[in-house]
């Protein structure tokens, strides 16, 4: 008990006696103080005394899959940022293959009675993987927030970038430069973000008179490897550009197009999607679609915090308009050697 003691009174900054108070539901602390040391106890790892154990804490659960993408890094220090500011402390649940599951972490989540859960990008976006966790996170009415498309069974708060607006420009900005073989390279065929991308390719392309081949549709992981393995596929069939599901798969396309010996863009054109870090300072600077994670990232924060309060209802997905970034990876198509 000392030690819990010691512990919590060092994290938060005040004495030994005052977490006792705390703890033992005694008079005499400030709400701040009281709502501190709480938190400390749920950080720390401690379980609240049984009487205390009714109230949510200020934690909230911020589930990625994975970080290699930057796109998920870069909108967990937006979150972050904002639960913070908003008086929440995130806890940062990062999925690894082979480690803890999405489903193990809303468990570890529902223990630690925290007060919501973000999700950026997971399970709920393929059609084909295991949802019972989010039926649990229903029946104890946890505030939910999603971040990218979901199946529609999960009627969750939803903030997802339009994938058919995105396509669309990606196809567009090609099909202008003069590319008639226009390959995709996506992620798997259950994955509702690419299926979105995939049907909104097909439709534009169809009106402008140029069929989409199914060879010309790649599906993979979302992973530099896949995109120069997919790539390669691609350009067997005689891609001259290429839209990618995101940026790891867009860098993985051009190292593919250097390996076989094509210049990007002189013999290949390729368009990504994010607009992750770093995108233009590679050689060439990427065109890509920006996801606009500023105001998403605002737009979770303000469901989720309505949700905790009780005035928003959960359900509805909000589509956020995204936007090309031309650089230095697209232009012309080839011309047909004589």
């Amino acid at each position: 008990m000392s030690k819990r003691l010691a512990e919590v009174a060092r994290k938060v900054g005040v004495s030994e006696a005052t977490v006792s108070r705390v703890l033992n539901d005694k008079p005499g602390v400030s709400e701040a103080t009281r709502k501190a040391v709480l938190t400390a106890l749920d950080v720390l790892g401690y379980e609240r005394p049984t009487k205390l154990r009714g109230e949510r804490a200020r934690l909230v659960g911020l589930v990625l899959p994975e970080l290699t993408n930057p796109i998920f890094p870069a909108l967990a220090e937006i979150i972050g940022g904002a639960l913070t500011q908003n008086g929440y402390t995130p806890l940062l649940c990062t999925q690894n293959a082979g480690g803890i599951t999405e489903a193990d972490y809303v468990e570890l989540l529902l223990q630690q009675q925290v007060s919501g859960v973000i999700f950026l990008g997971g399970l709920y976006s393929q059609a084909d993987a295991m949802h019972e966790h989010y039926d649990r996170l229903r029946q104890v009415n946890l505030p939910t927030v999603l971040v990218n498309a979901r199946i529609p069974r999960l009627d969750f708060a939803t903030v997802s970038t339009d994938d058919a607006a995105a396509a669309e420009q990606a196809v567009l900005h090609l099909h202008q430069l003069g590319h008639r073989r226009i390959g995709m390279l996506l992620g798997p065929v259950d994955h509702i973000p690419s299926q979105r991308k995939l049907e909104a390719a097909t439709r534009l392309l169809a009106r402008l008179g140029e069929p989409l081949p199914d060879a010309m549709v790649v599906r993979g992981l979302y992973s530099l490897e896949s995109g120069q393995a997919g790539a390669s596929r691609l350009f067997a069939e005689g891609a001259t550009a290429i839209v990618c599901a995101s940026d790891l798969l867009a860098l993985g396309a051009i190292r593919a197009a250097r390996r076989a010996g094509r210049a990007v863009p002189a013999d290949v054109s390729v368009v990504g999607f994010d607009d992750s870090a770093l995108m233009s300072c590679t050689e060439p600077p990427l065109t890509t679609v920006r996801q606009p994670i500023e105001s998403m990232g605002r737009t979770v924060i303000d469901l989720l915090l309505s949700q905790i309060a009780g005035t928003v209802e959960a359900g509805d997905e909000l589509l956020f308009e995204p936007e090309l970034v031309l650089r230095g990876s697209t232009g012309p198509a080839p011309r047909p050697s004589a």
